[in-house]
């Protein structure tokens, strides 16, 4: 099935077989009632104290990591799963089943045909643990990484001999490779990128905050990316601006400025076997420099309007009471308010979202 077979399919016309491959690359049944999951770095405060020594705890190991966010009451979990050996895998898949839980996969793509052994194992385990989604990130923050227009030119064509490669061994296990929209692509770039590749197992990781860093509306990018959508980051965002732009904060759920509603309806609409993952960085926001020439080094057919629109979002939505100021805490405080801002967000979502 190509490209735009599997957007007619989504109107309905779907095989039985397509129907049975989605329902087990999903995760759960196409009736049951989704959770929310939760996105290995919503939890960075505390695996990065885990890796230092400063904090006991084995949350990177994806036993733990599941068991944890099964206690705290989440539907599934997206993180690196690595690669593992037959009996760590049947504990985990086993894991996933009693807790009734789903599992996506987070992993790099291979930059090189040397990489793609490591690649395949790595897709192989995900597909035995009972995944069939595996989220990839491939960029940064665009305006941050690169200072010339030629320098993103020559990133994107890397991305498309990397996605060349990873695409055969997504096939093979049938595994699908969700993009994120991580301040990197904007949409005409991300859908000309997977317009080329154009296979069904490549698409995208809808993240309903990140793109207002590239001064994209962020309802747009849910509509735009929603028939693509293989895999959800779920994220609030509170805004302020300052002298060089604006302020970009991950906000608890139902505190920030996003019609998350409205976004999860969207997105269930469109894709019904859908599973969505918290993504919630407990941090000090972020600055979008959108003012400076650097910013625009690489934005070269962006128009004036979607600056506008974008500050003109920011001024009307402005709250600097939202904006979180923790970066001072002591980690012991800083871990605790992570927890604490993870439970807060699977409230919101049991109570508001229907998730």
């Amino acid at each position: 099935m190509n490209r735009r077979e599997l957007l007619c399919s989504m109107a309905g016309g779907l095989s039985a077989v397509t129907i049975g491959d989605m329902a087990m690359v999903y995760g759960a049944k196409r009736n049951e009632k989704k959770r929310l999951g939760i996105a290995h770095f919503s939890y960075n405060i505390r695996l990065g104290a885990e890796r230092s020594g400063r904090v006991k705890g084995q949350l990177a190991d994806p036993l733990s990591f599941l068991g944890h966010c099964h206690k705290v009451g989440a539907g599934g979990v997206q993180m690196s799963i690595g690669i593992r050996d037959k009996e760590y895998i049947r504990k985990l898949r086993r894991s996933a089943e009693e807790y009734n839980m789903f599992i996506e996969g987070s992993a790099g793509l291979p930059r090189t045909a040397l990489d793609v052994e490591k690649f395949d194992a790595t897709v192989r385990t995900v597909r035995e643990v009972g995944g069939a989604v595996i989220r990839v990130a491939i960029g940064g923050r665009r305006y941050e990484q690169f200072d010339k227009a030629e320098q993103f030119k020559a990133f994107a064509e890397r991305t498309i001999k990397s996605l060349q490669l990873a695409e055969p061994v997504a096939a093979r296990y049938r595994t699908r490779l969700a993009i994120e929209n991580h301040k990197d692509w904007r949409i005409g770039q991300m859908l000309d990128m997977l317009g080329r590749i154009d296979s069904e197992y490549v698409g995208v990781c809808v993240d309903t905050g990140n793109s207002f860093a590239l001064l994209e509306d962020p309802m747009a990018v849910v509509e735009a990316y929603a028939p693509y959508g293989f895999s959800v980051h779920l994220k609030d965002m509170a805004v302020a601006e300052y002298e060089e732009g604006f302020l970009l904060a991950d906000a608890v759920l139902g505190e920030g400025i996003l019609d998350l509603a409205r976004m999860v309806k969207i997105l269930r609409k469109t894709r019904p076997e859908i599973q969505f993952s918290l993504e919630m960085a407990t941090r000090d926001p972020l600055r979008v420099p959108c003012l400076t020439e650097k910013y625009w080094a690489t934005f070269e057919d962006v128009p004036g309007s979607d600056l506008a629109r974008s500050l003109k979002y920011v001024r009307a939505n402005e709250s600097r009471e939202r904006l979180p100021n923790v970066n001072h805490l002591p980690l012991n405080k800083l871990v605790k308010l992570e927890e604490q801002n993870i439970k807060k967000c699977l409230a919101f979502a049991r109570e508001h979202l229907d998730l």
